[in-house]
């Protein structure tokens, strides 16, 4: 059963998803401020943090890098802000998603669910997507049996894209993940480079993922119908 902290002031909202989450089978937790939020943080065994972004005394950005610091457990923001300035903000704090007020709870538990998903995923050495296989051990990206030559900055950003597939990623986040996996220098312009070069060798590869821009924030990786 995984444990989900819920972290939302609102004490309505707050019942309320205690009881879908439960109904759901999930053993969760809550806090209503960013003082009982790092308390009962510090106790640790959670699976997932569904993280309001305003709270009485604090925001949930700064809870989420605080958070980051010491685990890459999966935070799913809840806010009402749905502005773009705020979006990155949530995403490169290091945000797994977001879901804005007011949601559809089938759409909150699906989002929960895709997270917890792709986290148990992460310590996979292989990782698919469509037809598209990613294998870690072997440095290879395959499309079906055939396998699509990619220089090795390539192969990571594919395998973060695909390990995040339907997610956006911000520009700033990918470069972190780029820089910080060998420590070469990647910056905002070669990024763009490696994103069209990894498209054209993913169209050549007749593959059905495809990389989307999503427009002043980053890239996501769906599938094409």
């Amino acid at each position: 059963m995984a444990k989900i902290f819920l972290i939302e002031d609102d004490e309505a909202l707050a019942m309320g998803l205690l009881f879908t989450l439960e109904q759901e089978g999930y053993q969760t937790v809550r806090a209503s401020s960013a003082r009982q939020a790092r308390e009962i943080y510090a106790q640790g065994g959670f699976d997932l943090i569904l993280l309001d972004v305003m709270l009485p005394d604090g925001n949930g950005y700064d809870l989420c890098k605080e958070f980051k610091q010491t685990s890459d457990i999966p935070i799913v923001f809840l806010t009402s802000c749905d502005d773009e300035l705020n979006i990155v903000m949530g995403l490169d704090g290091g945000g797994d998603d977001y879901v804005t007020k007011p949601f559809l709870l089938k759409v909150l538990i699906s989002r929960i669910k895709a997270q917890l998903r792709r986290s148990n995923k992460e310590t996979s050495a292989q990782i698919h997507f469509g037809n598209l296989a990613v294998d870690l051990e072997q440095s290879k990206a395959f499309c079906g049996e055939k396998e699509i030559s990619l220089t090795a900055t390539e192969l990571r950003l594919l395998a973060t894209l695909v390990r995040h597939a339907g997610q956006t990623l911000t520009r700033t986040s990918l470069l972190d993940r780029l820089w910080d996996s060998k420590g070469e220098f990647v910056d905002d312009n070669t990024l763009s480079v490696h994103i069209r070069h990894l498209r054209e060798k993913l169209d050549a590869a007749v593959s059905n993922a495809c990389i989307v821009t999503v427009r002043g924030v980053g890239y996501r990786m769906e599938v094409m119908e």
